[in-house]
């Protein structure tokens, strides 16, 4: 288990970034990292929290950088079929690590969203496109691994756990309209949160958005 945190907005620094990253340290005890970028009127941030599985390694660290340096991402989950993807979809590559993560990472770096079809396993993804300005979330197809977002204001905010988003976005509403759903079956189906505005990913989907 690893966490994710992140987010496109004109409101958020650096520290802040930070502080989301750190809300998430219980899913991933091993290694943090971050990513920001200030551009006119918006800022970039990704955080990565991990729990080192397959690559122990510091050249599994996120955020990863794919080889050309255009896209940055962050992951959480494991992908069983990454050896067979390494081989096939992307060979010839000069590996930096054996991680299931980089092989993503250049794997979308070479096919874009497509390649999420292509993985075995769970996990949620976001990767920043420098050239673009594009962010790419992904969801596995089962919907095992979390992933939420809140979009309003300007900005979109994403994370692991409501706890992430909370930490910069104060001014949540709860959806007192989902309740019954939560009363009825125990949990509340997605696309919905508890709060307003805030929504999951749904499984087996993913996301882009453009500056």
């Amino acid at each position: 288990m690893c966490g994710i945190a992140g987010f496109i907005s004109p409101n958020y620094n650096e520290d802040q970034l930070q502080k989301m990253t750190d809300r998430l340290q219980h899913r991933g005890p091993d290694a943090e990292g971050i990513y920001f970028e200030q551009n006119p009127g918006y800022a970039v941030g990704l955080g990565h929290r991990r729990l080192s599985i397959i690559d122990l390694s510091a050249a599994a660290s996120q955020p990863m950088y794919s080889h050309d340096g255009r896209f940055i991402m962050i992951f959480n989950g494991e992908i069983y079929n990454y050896q067979e993807i390494r081989n096939t979809r992307v060979p010839g590559r000069s590996w930096r690590s054996s991680s299931d993560s980089e092989v993503i990472l250049e794997c979308f770096a070479q096919y874009g969203a497509d390649c999420f079809a292509w993985l075995n396993g769970m996990f949620t993804i976001a990767v920043w496109d420098k050239i673009e300005k594009k962010l790419t979330l992904a969801r596995d197809h089962i919907g095992i691994k979390p992933l939420y977002y809140y979009y309003g204001n300007k900005e979109i905010i994403f994370a692991s756990e409501l706890k992430g988003i909370k930490t910069v976005q104060k001014n949540l509403s709860i959806n007192y309209s989902v309740i019954p759903a939560y009363l009825h079956i125990g949990y509340i189906p997605h696309p919905w949160s508890i709060y307003e505005n805030v929504s999951k990913l749904s499984a087996g989907s993913f996301a882009e958005i453009t500056i």
